[in-house]
């Protein structure tokens, strides 16, 4: 049975604008929507992303259902933190593609979702079913997953209001000159390469992060940081690091090259999430570990006595309770 939404638009807008602030995702994936007849508005189906809808005009959407796919053959396990009716919050590993695209051929994380046949949403449309928030293929940690449209919407709109976030921790090289670091720079896709990001491209949008400086290596060359995002664009850390001539070890896109580097992995991990349930209402926090590989290199050029104190996690919190 398809799930029901209806909106009341209260100002004239385009559909798809309209849509796309209601149910918390992209004007492309609307489009997908209206292109797979979902949409109507006043009891009409609409073709064309672009109508442009009048005052107190009804919009109603009916979401399609997870189709059952042929599964693809998956050889990874994923660290549950919680789950309930409504969500799941999983400690992602390294190496897992979020969902599937043209150019993935292995399992991703959704396949495992339906592998183990977890409910989902599916607001997000058949490729991104549960996906509210994305992490990046090397990028491991904490991430929240939907299991009905309903908390979907809910999470969706945290993101927007900066009630659902999380602190990231990584090992640069070389060193931060301040304790603390903020970087403001718009980023869009690179003109020279379509693999990377950049700052300062015209129609760029927007993009805020936060470093501290949590502790030095043995051999001073590397260190250990905390990263906030006050914006969520794609590798957004990693590119602003990159404008200010910093790498992430095992970042071979904006890094270094692996002749330089011998990471196994890009040292990137979402190590704390926190958002609003939706359907308690109550303020959720999750810490993710790290995986061996990470844990070793970690232990390999850092005092680990030392770091007791700097990975705390109400000591990082409190790092970034000032605004910056």
């Amino acid at each position: 049975m398809r799930d029901v939404k209806e909106y009341i638009c209260e100002n004239a807008e385009r559909l798809d604008v309209f849509l796309a602030a209601q149910i918390g995702q992209t004007r492309s994936q609307v489009a997908a929507l209206i292109k797979h007849e979902c949409v109507w508005v006043d009891n009409k189906k609409v073709s064309r992303p672009g109508v442009k809808l009048k005052t107190n005009q009804n919009v109603r959407v009916e979401f399609p259902e997870a189709k059952q796919q042929k599964a693809l053959d998956v050889d990874f396990d994923v660290e549950v933190l919680y789950e309930d009716e409504d969500i799941l919050v999983i400690n992602k590993p390294s190496g897992v593609t979020v969902h599937p695209a043209p150019s993935v051929k292995d399992a991703t994380l959704v396949d495992w979702l339906k592998h183990k046949g977890i409910r989902l949403s599916t607001i997000s449309g058949e490729e991104r079913h549960g996906i509210v928030h994305r992490l990046d293929k090397g990028t491991s940690g904490t991430m929240v997953v939907a299991k009905n449209n309903e908390a979907h919407e809910f999470l969706s709109a945290q993101l927007q209001d900066k009630s659902m976030g999380r602190y990231y921790i990584a090992v640069v090289t070389p060193p931060l000159k301040d304790d603390i670091t903020v970087i403001e720079g718009n980023i869009g896709r690179s003109a020279n390469n379509r693999l990377k990001m950049s700052c300062g491209l015209e129609h760029s949008k927007s993009a805020k992060t936060m470093f501290k400086n949590l502790a030095l290596s043995k051999d001073e060359k590397n260190q250990l940081i905390a990263c906030k995002l006050f914006t969520g664009r794609t590798h957004q850390i990693r590119v602003h690091l990159e404008t200010i001539n910093r790498h992430i070890l095992g970042d071979h896109i904006y890094g270094l090259s692996p002749k330089v580097d011998k990471s196994e992995r890009i040292l990137l991990h979402a190590y704390m999430i926190y958002f609003i349930h939706p359907t308690t209402k109550e303020k959720m926090f999750f810490q993710a570990g790290f995986d061996d590989i990470m844990q070793s290199a970690l232990e390999k050029k850092f005092n680990m006595e030392s770091l007791n104190e700097v990975m705390d996690t109400k000591y990082i919190i409190d790092s970034f309770t000032a605004d910056p």
